[in-house]
C-alpha cells in the first residue's frame, strides 16, 4: 500500500549551509603549519620535527572528529546508494600525509574509526529525519541527535584543552576511548539499516537484536536499549490508539497491522467466501520481536473495537496514567495493558451481540425454520404450495413462493415468533449433490470409483427449494453468508425427505383404504408390505437426521457459546457445529448420499404409481377430487357395493400390476441391501454412521 506524505524540500539539500555538510566540502587550513612554513608555502608534514608534528596532528584530528578534512588528514567519500538525488548513504575513509611520523601515524589511525563513525552518524541523522522514512526512524534519529550533542561536547572540551596546550596525542586517545565503544556499535546499527533501508518494526528488531548482542558491555548496552525506547515511543503511540480505540492512526505504513478498506462488511451477507472478518485487518511481516507473542491478542482487540463503533457503541477502552504504553521494558507493564484491553474489547463485544441483538435468539429461530425444529408451518406450506413446488425450475415464481411462505407464517404457530419476517425463501439452480460438490471449503469424501454428479434431466421446486434469513451487522460475522450456505444444504436433504415421507403416507392411505375390500393375499396387500417398509426407511433416516445428528450436537454448541469468551470462540464453535452436521448427514459423502437419493427416487416413483394402479385395477375414482367431500377410506367403503369377486378378478387380471410392483419391490429391496455394507463399512471409518447403519440395516432385514 502506498503512503503519501510530504517530500523533503530541494532546498535542504542542495544549499549546504543548512545541512550541516559545507565544512566536510571545504579543505581546512592548519593555523599551526601557516605560523610554521615559509611564505605561507605548503610543506609536507615530515618537513617538521616531532614536536611540531604531533600539534599538526592533533590539530587535524580535532577536525576530523567532526568530519572536516585538514591538511595533512584527508578525507575519502564512496556513494553506496543513491535514492534519487539523495547521496547521504556514502563511506568515508580517512588518511594521513605518507610523510608523517610512523608514531604519530599508528596514534592517527587509531582514533580514525571514531571520526568515520561520527560523519556516518551525522549522514544518517540527516537523511533518516526526512518524512518518507516514518515516525521511527524519526525518533531514532533525534536519538542518534542527542548522541552527536554530547559527542561535540566531548570534542569541544578536547579542543579547549588543546589551545590550553594541556592535550597531547596520547591523551586525545585516551579521553576519546570511552566514547569510541559506543559510537562503533551505533554506526554498526546504523550501517545495517541504511544497506536494507529498514523502517518501522524492522528498527526496533535491529536495535534490539544489537541490544542482545552487546550484553558484555552495560555501557553499550545500555546506550542501546535506551535509543530502543526513544525509537519506539512513537510506534508504542500507534499501537495505543489500535488497543485503546481500534484505529490504525500509521501515517507512514510502519504499523504490523494491515487495513483492506476495500472489504465491506456487507460482503458477510452477501459472499459465500467472504473474507471481511479474516482480512478486513490482517497481520503484516516484520512484527516487533517485543509483540510477536501477543501480536494476535492486538489483531483481535482492535477489530472487536471497530465492531463495536460499526454498531454506534461505545469503542474505547477505559485508560488511566498506568495504562499509558510508554515503554516495553523488563517489567512486562506493556503486555498487562494489552491483556486489560483485550479483556475488556471481547467481554464488550461479545455482551453486545449476546444482550443487544440476541445472538441465541436468532439462532434459535434458525434452527425452529432452517433445521425443521418447529414443523406446522412447514406443513401448512407444503400443502399450499404443493402446486407450484411441483413445477419445472423455469416454471417457476419465486415471488408466489414467498407469498405463500409468508401465509403459511401468519396461519400457524410460526406467528408468535418475531423473528419469522427474516424468512425467505429460495429456489436454487442445481441439485442437492451437485451444489454440495461446488461449495468451496467443504471436504468432499469420495470412493475410488467416481461419483456420478450429472444434473438429473427433471428437476422440480421440490428438490431445489430452499429457505434463506435475513441477518443484519453484527450477527453477520456469526452467521454469515457461509453459515447460512451450511444451513440451507440441511434444510433441503431435510426438506426433500419430508416430501418424501408425506407422499409415503398417501400412499398408505389408498392402501388403508382398499382393506375395506378384504384384498389380503392379493398385489394390493404385497404393495401394502413395501409401502410400510419404504415408509420405516424414510422415517428412519429422519429420526437419524433429527434426533441421532442435529438435537444433539445443537445442544453441544448450545452448552459452549454460553461458556464462549470471546465472539471468535462463538463463530469456531458455531461453524464447528454446521460442519459436524454437514458431515454427520451424510453431505460430505457423495457415495452414500447418491444411494440415499436413489432410495428417496424409488419411494417418490412408487408412491405415485401406488396410487393410479390400485385405484384403476380397482375401477376408483380419483382420490385427489374434492366434489363430493369425502375422504379417501369413505370413498373406498362407498364402493363395497361392488362383489369382492369382481374385485378379485379384476386383480387377478391385471398382471401389469402386480409386476409393477414386484419391479418397485426388487429394486428398493437391492438398493436397500447395496446400501447396508456400504454404511457397515463406512462406519468404522466415520464413527457417527454406526446409528444410521443399525436404523436402516434393521430396515433392510424387515421384508
Amino acid at each position: 500500500m502506498e503512503m503519501s506524505y510530504p517530500s523533503t524540500p530541494r532546498w535542504n539539500i542542495e544549499r549546504p549551509f543548512l545541512t550541516g555538510r559545507f565544512h566536510q566540502e571545504t579543505k581546512a587550513a592548519s593555523r599551526f603549519a601557516d605560523s610554521f612554513s615559509n611564505n605561507g608555502a605548503e610543506m609536507a608534514i615530515g618537513c617538521y620535527d616531532a614536536g611540531v608534528q604531533e600539534l599538526l596532528v592533533i590539530d587535524d584530528l580535532l577536525s576530523a572528529l567532526v568530519g572536516i578534512e585538514g591538511r595533512y588528514i584527508s578525507i575519502k567519500r564512496r556513494v553506496n546508494h543513491v535514492h534519487g538525488n539523495d547521496t547521504y548513504d556514502s563511506t568515508v575513509t580517512f588518511q594521513v600525509d605518507a610523510s608523517m611520523d610512523l608514531a604519530l601515524q599508528e596514534m592517527a589511525k587509531r582514533i580514525f574509526p571514531l571520526c568515520e563513525s561520527f560523519v556516518l552518524t551525522e549522514q544518517f541523522v540527516e537523511s533518516r529525519s526526512q518524512f518518507k522514512n516514518g515516525l521511527v526512524n524519526h525518533a531514532f534519529a533525534a536519538s542518534l541527535r542527542a548522541l552527536l550533542l554530547d559527542y561535540e561536547a566531548m570534542v569541544a572540551q578536547l579542543e579547549h584543552q588543546f589551545r590550553l596546550g594541556r592535550l597531547s596525542i596520547q591523551g586525545l586517545w585516551f579521553y576519546c576511548q570511552p566514547m569510541l565503544g559506543s559510537m562503533q556499535a551505533v554506526s554498526a546499527v546504523i550501517h545495517k539499516a541504511s544497506a536494507n533501508n529498514f523502517t518501522g518494526s524492522a528498527v526496533l528488531n535491529l536495535l534490539q537484536s544489537q541490544a542482545k548482542a552487546m550484553a558484555g558491555d552495560n555501557t553499550v548496552r545500555s546506550l542501546l536499549e535506551k535509543m530502543t525506547q526513544c525509537a519506539s515511543n512513537a510506534y508504542l503511540g500507534i499501537l495505543e490508539r489500535w488497543v485503546y480505540e481500534g484505529v490504525i492512526d500509521d501515517p507512514y505504513g510502519e504499523f504490523f497491522i494491515a487495513e483492506d478498506k476495500s472489504l465491506l462488511k456487507e460482503s458477510l451477507t452477501q459472499d459465500y467466501d467472504a473474507k471481511y472478518w479474516r482480512q478486513r485487518y490482517s497481520l503484516k511481516d516484520g512484527i516487533p520481536s517485543f509483540l510477536a507473542n501477543i501480536a494476535g491478542k492486538i489483531l483481535t482487540t482492535g477489530k472487536y473495537l471497530n465492531v463495536m463503533r460499526e454498531c454506534g457503541h461505545s469503542a474505547q477502552v477505559p485508560t488511566s496514567e498506568n495504562s499509558k504504553l510508554l515503554s516495553f521494558g523488563s517489567n512486562h507493564h506493556y503486555l498487562e495493558c494489552v491483556k486489560v484491553a483485550y479483556e475488556f474489547a471481547s467481554g464488550e463485544l461479545l455482551n453486545l451481540i449476546k444482550e443487544r441483538y440476541d445472538l441465541m435468539g436468532k439462532l434459535r429461530s434458525i434452527k425452529r425454520y432452517l433445521l425443521l425444529d418447529q414443523g406446522d408451518f412447514l406443513v401448512h406450506f407444503m400443502d399450499i404450495a404443493r402446486e407450484e413446488l411441483m413445477k419445472q425450475l423455469d416454471e417457476i415464481t419465486v415471488e408466489k413462493l414467498q407469498s405463500l411462505l409468508d401465509i403459511a407464517l401468519r396461519s400457524t404457530a410460526a406467528a408468535a415468533d418475531p423473528c419469522h419476517e427474516d424468512l425467505t425463501c429460495s429456489v436454487e439452480r442445481s441439485s442437492l449433490l451437485k451444489r454440495m460438490a461446488t461449495l468451496k471449503g467443504v471436504e468432499i469424501k469420495t470412493s475410488s470409483d467416481s461419483v456420478d454428479l450429472e444434473q438429473p434431466v427433471s428437476i422440480t421446486g421440490l428438490e431445489t427449494f430452499s429457505l434463506s434469513y435475513k441477518v443484519q451487522w453484527p450477527l453477520s460475522i456469526v452467521i454469515s453468508r457461509k453459515a447460512l450456505t451450511k444451513y440451507q444444504m440441511v434444510f433441503r436433504l431435510l426438506f426433500h425427505c419430508k416430501h418424501v415421507e408425506r407422499q409415503l403416507c398417501g400412499a398408505w392411505q389408498v392402501h388403508q383404504g382398499a382393506r375395506a375390500f378384504n384384498a389380503s393375499g392379493t398385489a394390493i396387500s404385497r404393495s401394502s408390505l413395501l409401502c410400510r417398509s419404504m415408509l420405516k426407511f424414510i422415517n428412519s433416516l429422519l429420526h437419524y437426521l433429527t434426533f441421532e445428528v442435529l438435537e444433539p450436537n445443537w445442544h453441544v454448541m448450545h452448552n459452549r457459546l454460553q461458556t464462549a469468551k470471546s465472539i471468535d470462540e462463538v463463530i469456531q464453535h458455531h461453524d464447528f457445529f454446521l460442519d459436524k452436521c454437514l458431515r454427520e448427514c451424510l453431505l460430505h459423502l457423495p457415495d452414500l448420499l447418491k444411494k440415499v437419493e436413489r432410495l428417496k427416487s424409488l419411494c417418490l416413483q412408487y408412491a405415485a404409481a401406488t396410487q393410479w394402479l390400485i385405484s384403476s385395477s380397482i375401477d376408483l375414482p380419483k382420490l385427489e377430487e374434492p366434489s363430493d367431500g369425502f375422504s379417501g377410506s369413505e370413498k373406498f367403503k362407498r364402493l363395497k357395493l361392488r362383489s369382492l369377486s369382481q374385485l378379485q378378478k379384476v386383480m387377478i387380471r391385471d398382471a401389469t400390476v402386480t409386476e409393477s410392483i414386484l419391479k418397485f419391490e426388487r429394486e428398493f429391496n437391492n438398493e436397500l441391501q447395496s446400501l447396508g455394507p456400504i454404511l457397515s463399512s463406512s462406519s468404522q471409518a466415520e464413527p457417527y454412521l454406526t446409528h444410521l447403519a443399525q436404523l436402516v440395516l434393521g430396515v433392510g432385514f424387515d421384508k
